[in-house]
């Protein structure tokens, strides 16, 4: 079991989409597994992994996102070779909020949701209330307002994520974004297609 994961079950309180307490210690695990499980975009089994940290607030991030990524996804992950993870390191506490509403979306909707964040990023970013703005999106996607509004109150889901940073921090030394480790090698600065397919093409053909 993950730090993150213990945190959460320690704290001992999980909301999926914002409601109750897990009193049982097996359901809280459960629900922190369902929350905080890595998200995972191809083949589960694709020989080549790329673990995506990333900030919803940072730019480089929403342009490798929005102008890079379908590319990948189109030459890479759909042809089943390679499987992206997407890790939450926000870099701040409205990056911190919209990771939270990620994952607290309908699990099969969460990477349509990033890429709703990503894609109007600079609005709900820079935003007079990003909550407020971020909260509208949700709402969007199907979330109640007393759905976002519990997701954004969980302590332990904020302490996850949190938990889910500082070990991209200490396992791979991420320290800023976004960073890329691919097959276990990090991969820092990567902002074209043609630089992270020179890293990919030798390892799909193996």
């Amino acid at each position: 079991m993950s730090q993150l994961i213990r945190i959460v079950v320690f704290v001992g309180v999980l909301l999926i989409g914002g409601g109750a307490m897990a009193a049982d210690p097996v359901v809280a695990d459960s629900a922190a597994a369902r929350l905080l499980a890595d998200r995972v975009e191809g083949r589960k089994d694709a020989p080549v992994t790329i673990i995506d940290y990333s900030s919803l607030t940072c730019p480089h991030c929403a342009q490798f996102h929005m102008e890079v990524l379908p590319r990948i996804k189109k030459e890479f992950i759909d042809t089943g070779k390679v499987k992206l993870v997407f890790r939450d390191f926000p870099l701040d506490g409205v990056a911190l909020a919209a990771s939270m509403l990620a994952r607290c979306v309908p699990e099969d909707m969460y990477f349509r949701f990033l890429d709703a964040l990503f894609g109007s990023q600079a609005q709900w970013s820079k935003a007079s209330n990003p909550r407020r703005s971020l909260s509208g999106l949700a709402r969007l996607s199907g979330m109640t307002q007393e759905a976002v509004d519990g997701c954004l109150g969980n302590e332990a889901l904020m302490k996850g994520i949190q938990a889910m940073k500082n070990e991209g921090h200490a396992q791979f030394g991420v320290d800023s974004t976004p960073t890329f480790i691919i097959n276990g090698v990090k991969l820092p600065h990567v902002s074209s297609y043609e630089e992270i397919a020179k890293v990919l093409i030798p390892l799909v053909a193996k």
